[in-house]
């Protein structure tokens, strides 16, 4: 086996520090770089205990490269950070979209800006801590679900350049996270019960109007409410701002109402969220933009399965592009196609490619449904 120079992106938890423990393992020589994203001074958060990207994280990778006797580096990309990722976080939850931050952080930070880090210490590769798995074939590398499916995280790797995947490491994409935890026991790594970071990094608290009013304050008064109206455009209450809400979200309307009701659309422009009946959450096509594929799109037609949320197993459907839109139609209709979140494509386990969700189109399911 070829010796590779590896730098592992390390974030001071415990699936990060046991992808550096197997490496160094199979003898490659590693480089642990963790990644300072943000303060949160730059945030407006109180506090920082539930982020993975504090001092304490920061103290945590460094024992782990420690204890393995390899070099830890912390490299500032927070710059990078706030505008390839907070601020586009921002301007989507302001254009009435929920967005998927992780996927902006993978695509540009890890596969990005961590490699031109990377490449100056004249690494051969770099590895992650993430579930998924790169597969070597006759034709190329291709990204694949990790073995065990409830961790697998290639919904949010999809970003990821096509070039990149042969150098590109996945050590846990064949293990449990229960593999994980009793490997980190058993080198005795100072993680090894550290609790997983649940929550988007630089909103621990989970309060977006709060982070929004302060990373822009000259449109916070776009947060400070609007209307509830139903799909009659009647109004039937009132709410206090477009970030509080996402498509499919039935809890924090404050309405009586004979059946539940749930959020079905998001109007920025006015700051109207729409409500209805579950019935309305349902479309069989949806338009995305923003593509990106990890294969050569046929000519015409694609048939694969199409995942529209994180730990979504995907389902049937038929893409064509046209002008750079995938026009995305469903054998059965999806719940809750929610703009700003992404639609992934797989054929089995590997992923073919996927973009950005701009809307839930109505229509017909495809025909033989």
């Amino acid at each position: 086996m070829k010796r590779l120079r590896v730098v592992v992106a390390m974030s001071g938890g415990v699936d990060s520090a046991v992808a550096a423990a197997l490496l160094v393992q199979a003898g490659h020589e590693v480089v642990g770089m963790t990644m300072r994203l943000h303060g949160h001074v730059d945030t407006g958060l109180a506090s920082p205990e539930r982020s993975c990207c504090d001092l304490r994280a920061y103290n945590d990778a460094r024992r782990v490269c420690d204890r393995l006797e390899i070099p830890h580096q912390v490299v500032d990309l927070s710059d990078e950070f706030r505008r390839d990722v907070m601020d586009v976080f921002a301007s989507e939850y302001f254009a009435g979209r929920t967005p998927n931050p992780c996927v902006l952080c993978n695509t540009h930070l890890k596969w990005e800006h961590l490699w031109l880090r990377a490449e100056r210490i004249q690494a051969d590769a770099v590895a992650t801590g993430h579930y998924a798995r790169v597969v070597q074939a006759d034709n190329g590398h291709f990204l694949a679900r990790a073995a065990f499916r409830e961790k697998d995280q290639s919904y949010a790797l999809w970003g990821l350049a096509r070039d990149r995947l042969a150098h590109t490491l996945f050590p846990l994409g064949d293990l449990s996270k229960s593999q994980v935890r009793q490997l980190a026991r058993q080198l005795d790594l100072a993680v090894a019960e550290k609790a997983e970071s649940q929550d988007i990094c630089f909103v621990p608290d989970g309060d977006y109007g709060r982070f929004l009013a302060h990373h822009n304050p000259r449109r916070a008064h776009e947060l400070q409410g609007g209307n509830l109206v139903d799909d009659q455009g009647r109004v039937v209450g009132t709410h206090k701002g477009i970030a509080h809400f996402t498509v499919g979200q039935r809890r924090g309307l404050g309405l009586a109402a004979p059946k539940p009701l749930y959020v079905s659309g998001i109007d920025a422009s006015t700051g109207d969220v729409r409500v209805g009946p579950e019935q309305d959450l349902y479309h069989t096509a949806l338009e995305a933009d923003g593509l990106k594929w990890l294969v050569e799109f046929p000519d015409g037609e694609l048939e694969c399965l199409g995942a529209i949320r994180y730990r979504d197993a995907g389902a049937p459907c038929v893409v064509k592009v046209k002008d750079g839109v995938a026009h995305v139609r469903f054998y059965e209709a999806r719940r809750a196609i929610t703009p700003g979140q992404c639609v992934v494509f797989y054929l089995g386990d590997q992923v073919l490619g996927g973009g950005w969700i701009r809307r839930a189109v109505p229509g017909h399911a495809v025909e033989g449904s």
